[in-house]
């Protein structure tokens, strides 16, 4: 069942799928990893699933990092439940519109990510 919203309590967490997007000497994942794809409405993430579960969900998984949804909002942006465990963070700059402002929402979720699981 989808929830409505998402509390500002609540954790998602974003996988990432490319092994160029988790920097492993210094434990944490990289601003690329939150560069929305130019198909994409938004950033994909899940709520209410442990890492692992995440991780599970994908073929290839490199990391698992968590974002607070309360931190998420405060920039500006949002996340939409749109299926069972599964959300969008929406509001993000596209790169193939305005890269500059793309990659300055990129390091700045980046900045508040904690990588939980990597592979």
């Amino acid at each position: 069942m989808c929830r409505q919203n998402l509390e500002c309590h609540d954790i998602v967490l974003r996988a990432v799928i490319r092994a160029t997007h988790v920097d492993r000497v210094n434990n944490h994942v990289l601003a690329a990893a939150f560069i929305v794809r130019p198909n994409e409405q938004g950033l994909s993430v899940k709520y209410e699933r442990t890492p692992d579960q995440c991780a599970g969900q994908f073929n290839k998984c490199y990391g698992v990092a968590s974002l607070h949804v309360g931190r998420v909002r405060n920039l500006g942006l949002n996340v939409l439940p749109d299926d069972a465990h599964h959300a969008n963070i929406v509001g993000v700059p596209h790169p193939d519109r305005d890269p500059a402002e793309a990659e300055r929402f990129a390091r700045r979720l980046q900045a508040q990510a904690r990588l939980v699981w990597y592979k």
